[in-house]
């Protein structure tokens, strides 16, 4: 045997109810209950200018945590200890997918901010693909960054994206190289509406609508349902009978006081007026909030509705009562049906528009441009004004007429109505945007009427109307009368808007009854 030297005395004995042993090692003392078996083990004090002698006194530390202070099946233990660590489930982990968020530099390159794991090719990898990306849309779009300056950012950011999500690591490099070798065969736009604009999957997309839009040919029977009728033509403004008089009696309103459509003051129409003498928006009114409030500013300065105008120009006038509009210029009927319908060469379906111009007669035709069903050119002629009428402002910034260009003018309007009645008769169903504002400034009176601006209402109900560009871009994906405020519309544009919007309805919308 060993001497203990006592080093066991501290402990209770673990057969202290039966021990038999002579000279136990362990102690017999029952103030030692085996669950308190302590390690005196002795803490270095803290050095504190306050400390006294009681902070050098050694602590007691349990030699284990007692059993009893682990609180099973709950989140806490009763004395504030923290429950054990959870094993993670890796199986219902789901992988994030790397969809960049776009800044840009001051140079206009748009940066990929994503967090590098979520990504499966590097981050410096791809951003150095989308910079060469962005280069060569800088390149395409050269003609039309001027009025778009961040087009080719956000399109360079967006087809990389494309590209990224249908590669993987070892296909994504080959797959950009791909895209940027077909933007190099790209034709260079003209306009932000041209088939070039885009990203691939624009371009893909575009293409498919379009094809679909193209084998359509609509005619009168498909178009039936859609035609107003003539309750439907008098609330939307449309002038269905020929005013009473000889009309195109009084062409002109020169001398006349008339009150200013632009700025609501009167004034005297004069064929010489005073430059810059009325003050105005051209753009429209449109509500929005402003921390919580309700305000109308204007599209064209954002500038609140009490706000004096922006814009220095002429006094103009516009007539809409059918009286005052046919002593300028008569009304008429379209031309009733040639008996032979062989021999007829008025078409099932046209859409038309026309540009305006303000002038000592009102505002007046200055371009008048139609298609056929299928969406060809069939007539785009400019308007020669009536004797003694004046162009007063031939409002560019919407008409896209210029001075020089109206000069070459050589068709009356009544040589105008002549032409129109080789395309069109009084079965002729015409398609057109707020198509009252045509025929009445054509002094056209025709009951076979389909209105985009009707079969596409605005959500506020009548009398507001969705602007064409807004409706091309929503549901053709194209964007028109693009000009930035200078160029102005296209006749020839906006007519093939309104017949493709047509044609989207009768394949999205229309019944399939209907369309048999």
């Amino acid at each position: 045997m060993f001497s203990s030297s006592s080093l066991f005395q501290s402990l209770s004995c673990p057969e202290i109810n039966y021990c038999n042993r002579p000279k136990c090692v362990f102690s017999h003392n029952l103030d030692i209950l085996p669950s308190q078996h302590v390690l005196n083990i002795p803490v270095q004090p803290i050095p504190q200018k306050t400390a006294t002698a009681a902070a050098a006194v050694p602590r007691p530390v349990p030699s284990k945590r007692p059993f009893h202070n682990i609180a099973q099946g709950s989140s806490s233990s009763t004395n504030g200890t923290p429950p054990p660590t959870q094993r993670l489930r890796v199986g219902t982990m789901q992988k994030s997918v790397a969809v960049p968020a776009a800044s840009h530099t001051s140079t206009g390159v748009p940066i990929i901010r994503i967090n590098p794991a979520q990504s499966q090719v590097a981050i410096p990898v791809r951003q150095a693909m989308l910079k060469t990306v962005y280069d060569h849309f800088l390149v395409l779009y050269d003609t039309i960054l001027p009025l778009n300056p961040t087009l080719a950012s956000e399109h360079a950011l967006r087809q990389e994206e494309q590209v990224y999500t249908k590669s993987t690591k070892l296909t994504y490099r080959n797959a950009v190289i791909n895209s940027i070798a077909a933007l190099k065969r790209r034709p260079i736009p003209t306009s932000i509406s041209h088939p070039s604009v885009g990203t691939e999957e624009d371009l893909a997309a575009r293409a498919e609508s379009r094809k679909k839009l193209d084998d359509l040919r609509v005619t009168r029977h498909i178009l039936k349902s859609l035609v107003m009728s003539l309750e439907d033509l008098q609330t939307w403004g449309f002038i269905t009978e020929v005013p009473e008089g000889l009309g195109g009696d009084q062409p002109t309103a020169e001398g006349k006081i008339i009150q200013c459509e632009r700025c609501t003051q009167p004034y005297m129409v004069n064929n010489n007026p005073v430059s810059e003498e009325c003050h105005f928006h051209w753009g429209r009114l449109f509500t929005h909030k402003v921390n919580g409030e309700r305000m109308r500013s204007y599209s064209c300065c954002s500038k609140p509705a009490e706000e004096s105008g922006c814009t220095r120009g002429h006094h103009v006038f516009y007539e809409s009562k059918a009286e005052d509009l046919h002593s300028r210029h008569a009304f008429s009927f379209t031309r009733p049906p040639v008996a032979d319908i062989e021999m007829d060469t008025a078409l099932d379906v046209v859409a038309l528009d026309c540009e305006m111009v303000y002038t000592t007669g009102g505002m007046r035709v200055a371009r008048v441009s139609v298609v056929d069903g299928s969406g060809k050119q069939v007539f785009d002629q400019l308007v020669r004004m009536d004797d003694g009428v004046e162009v007063i402002d031939y409002n560019t910034r919407f008409s896209g007429i210029t001075q020089e260009e109206h000069a070459q003018a050589a068709l009356s309007l009544s040589s105008i109505r002549e032409s129109l009645d080789v395309f069109i008769n009084r079965d002729t169903i015409v398609i057109g945007h707020a198509l009252h504002n045509d025929l009445n400034t054509l002094r056209i009176v025709h009951h076979q009427c389909v209105d985009t601006a009707i079969i596409f209402p605005h959500r506020q109900g009548p009398p507001y109307r969705r602007s064409l560009r807004d409706l091309a871009k929503e549901h053709l994906g194209l964007t028109i009368q693009a000009g930035g405020g200078t160029s102005g519309h296209s006749s020839v544009e906006d007519s093939v808007a309104t017949l493709d919007l047509v044609r989207w309805y009768v394949l999205n919308k229309l019944k399939p009854a209907a369309k048999t």
